[in-house]
């Protein structure tokens, strides 16, 4: 009987014969049927048959049982007496040890970083078998500079920046990788309160408003929003690069007029009554991503089984932080001044949707913020598409060859079912920004399409 083999069929043999496991005519029919099935069919048909040879010794009893009772009652029998489905998934889950357990991991005290930050207070990087430390980092240049310095091992990242590093635009091109979509959702503008009465873009020229960094969906959002109604972001307005901790502050010195920016930012500066939120950034592309959890390609196929543990434990916890009733938890595990450093009262009108806008509105928009892991590749193609519609990305771009190379999706999809997740049965998928389609496989068709660009 082959290792892979149904141990439940009657009508296989324990003899060996032919390959090494016995069931083929030839070794190569044998590598050719475990090449065709997946390393969890593998696992399971392993645990299955250890148990069966345990339990009859002699192959005839075996064949004499099945063919008694049939396999399904034959499982059923057994599985009454010995926990076969939580066999397989311990012996699934033993995988490979990881090769370094002590990690660092740097994220920007923002939302968006949820499932990175509360896999720490929360136990799901200990869950995995690994020590995690997250640090927390004052900005984004900061964050990209210490991981290229190989000081993290991963790190929060906003969705455009391993593209970026990649192609290297902003700098030298070094291979990233994007496993894990962090959020989706989770954005806003926000105006000072002075301006309550220019709600129209149009009324905004000459306006100075920051972003948290230059490959950003903050500022791709925010360029596509004015430029829809109109004004050239790069002449009508002024967009400044301000680290997210220092945003609010800056809107109360009037150094400002608002912000494209991560929350909790736009709640604080509600809270402290010096802003008020114009629109959710879900208001301009629903759905669209925001950060992301984000390693080099030498972590990635050097470390193979810590990568795997890292992985999962962020997709657990994004699992987690998906459910509307963990929200209010969360709020309280992440807002202590070692994570956010944010009153719990603002962290949790930003994860539940409930919340105070500045203009004297509670709203209530369940979705503000929502934490989705899976890469689309499409994500990646639209970024990208900004790049080069701005003057950041110049010249050809393989488009699908570079989404696919960082925006891992067939290992977010893997380990999605692992922890309960149902992932996309595609990678690619088409959407809406501000009523324009977009097609991820003609993104240059796309681009033709804006009056406005540096392209």
């Amino acid at each position: 009987m082959s290792l892979f083999d149904d141990p439940f069929n009657a009508d296989v043999t324990l003899r060996s014969w032919g390959c090494s496991c016995g069931r083929h005519a030839t070794q190569q029919e044998h590598e050719a049927e475990i090449d065709r099935l997946g390393e969890d069919d593998i696992a399971g048909r392993v645990v299955e048959s250890a148990i069966l040879r345990a339990m009859f010794p002699r192959d005839e009893t075996r064949r004499r049982f099945l063919k008694a009772v049939g396999a399904g009652t034959a499982y059923a029998a057994l599985a009454q007496f010995f926990p076969l489905s939580a066999a397989k998934e311990a012996f699934a889950a033993t995988g490979g040890k990881p090769e370094k357990t002590k990690l660092k991991v740097g994220f920007i005290p923002i939302t968006c970083a949820t499932p990175i930050i509360m896999a720490h207070p929360m136990g799901f990087y200990s869950k995995h078998g690994l020590d995690v430390e997250v640090v927390k980092t004052a900005g984004w240049a900061v964050v990209r500079d210490k991981s290229l310095a190989g000081e993290y091992d991963a790190a929060h990242m906003l969705s455009p920046m391993p593209l970026a590093m990649t192609l290297g635009v902003g700098s030298n091109p070094i291979a990233w990788t994007m496993p894990a979509v962090e959020n989706i959702n989770g954005q806003a503008i926000t105006l000072a309160i002075k301006h309550k009465d220019k709600r129209d873009p149009k009324q905004w020229k000459g306006f100075k408003f920051a972003v948290p960094f230059d490959y950003s969906m903050h500022n791709y959002l925010l360029r596509y929003y004015v430029a829809e109604h109109g004004l050239d972001p790069d002449k009508d307005i002024q967009i400044r690069v301000v680290p997210p901790p220092e945003m609010v502050a800056n809107l109360r010195a009037d150094n400002i007029d608002g912000f494209l920016a991560p929350d909790p930012v736009n709640q604080r500066a509600v809270y402290d009554g010096v802003g008020f939120i114009h629109m959710l950034s879900k208001d301009i592309w629903e759905d669209h991503p925001c950060c992301g959890f984000a390693a080099s390609r030498e972590f990635v196929t050097t470390m193979p089984n810590t990568y795997r543990a890292l992985l999962k434990a962020i997709i657990d916890a994004t699992a987690f932080a998906r459910k509307p009733e963990n929200r209010k938890q969360i709020a309280e595990a992440i807002a202590p001044p070692n994570y956010l450093n944010q009153p719990v009262t603002v962290v949790e009108q930003v994860l539940t949707g409930v919340f105070a806008d500045g203009l004297g509105n509670v709203q209530r928009v369940p979705n503000r913020i929502d934490f989705d892991p899976f890469p689309w590749h499409s994500f990646a193609i639209w970024i990208m598409s900004q790049m080069k519609r701005w003057g950041q990305l110049k010249g050809d771009v393989d488009y699908q060859k570079v989404a696919q190379e960082v925006y891992l999706a067939t290992d977010a999809a893997k380990l999605m079912k692992e922890v309960g997740l149902t992932p996309p049965a595609t990678t690619s998928k088409r959407f809406v920004v501000m009523g324009k389609p977009f097609d991820p496989a003609r993104p240059e068709e796309y681009l033709k399409g804006f009056a406005i660009k540096r392209a």
